[in-house]
């Protein structure tokens, strides 16, 4: 297991949290404080971002999923609610089936959970364009679909967006070709059937990287799930920190 980096603060019933692909966990910045007015927040780099170790690839979900579970065993040493957001909610799928006796609850939030012949195409694309030309060849992009034209345009967003495109552009390209090839393997269709913890699934209204019908397939899979929206794209914690910590704090009290 790679050395991870993580914050923790608050009190209470701890709540992990797992960012997107080519962030870190100052992805959580605005979401984080909130919480922890009722939780104890854990929030972490994965491997190959922001400050934890970049081991050479190749990487796989369930290998990330395990530096997960470690770092739980290791800084937790009980079940934890966790919630995973894009690729973070991929491995919050997959934590829950792989390692259930870890998990409380779990919140997957705008991911989804197999991907099609044409997003894997995407993938594959995404894949060359920063083996040729660093991650500069993806960043405009990936940060255009990040959030809703009405985020990008008021200038008081300015400052946060800039942050976060730092962090994608700082990046190990190496390891973020290592994650996406482990992210398009991804394929939780049957084992989401085997997830028995409460289940919290979100979804963007406006996140065409994970669309609505991708989150509705992946709370019908979960026996009891429930279904959530924001008027958000694919970064929500972002977008509507106050909407999505509300629905994550509201869903682990009322268990």
């Amino acid at each position: 297991m790679p050395q991870l980096n993580f914050i923790r603060q608050g009190h209470g019933p701890v709540v992990v949290l797992a960012h997107a692909l080519g962030l870190d966990l100052t992805q959580w910045d605005e979401v984080a404080p909130l919480l922890a007015r009722y939780f104890a927040v854990l929030r972490y780099d994965q491997r190959g971002h922001g400050r934890s170790e970049a081991p050479p690839g190749p990487y796989t979900l369930e290998a990330l999923v395990d530096d997960a579970a470690g770092l739980i065993n290791e800084q937790v040493g009980e079940p934890v609610h966790f919630v995973g957001l894009s690729m973070g909610g991929l491995l919050a799928q997959l934590l829950a089936s792989r390692h259930p006796q870890l998990v409380r609850s779990v919140v997957i939030a705008q991911t989804s959970s197999w991907y099609s012949d044409v997003a894997w195409q995407r993938w594959r694309e995404r894949i060359e364009a920063v083996r040729a030309h660093g991650m500069p060849a993806v960043a405009e992009g990936t940060v255009q679909r990040w959030f809703t034209p009405a985020f990008h345009a008021d200038e008081r967003n300015a400052e946060r967006i800039a942050a976060l495109r730092t962090v994608l552009l700082d990046t190990d390209p190496n390891a973020y070709v290592a994650t996406c090839e482990a992210t398009i393997a991804a394929d939780m269709r049957d084992s989401n059937r085997r997830i028995a913890c409460p289940a919290l699934v979100i979804a963007g209204t406006h996140d065409e990287s994970a669309p609505l019908v991708m989150l509705e397939s992946i709370a019908a899979s979960i026996s009891g799930a429930h279904l959530a929206t924001l008027e958000a794209a694919h970064l929500g914690p972002v977008e509507r920190p106050q909407e999505f910590a509300a629905l994550v704090t509201h869903f682990i009290q009322s268990q």
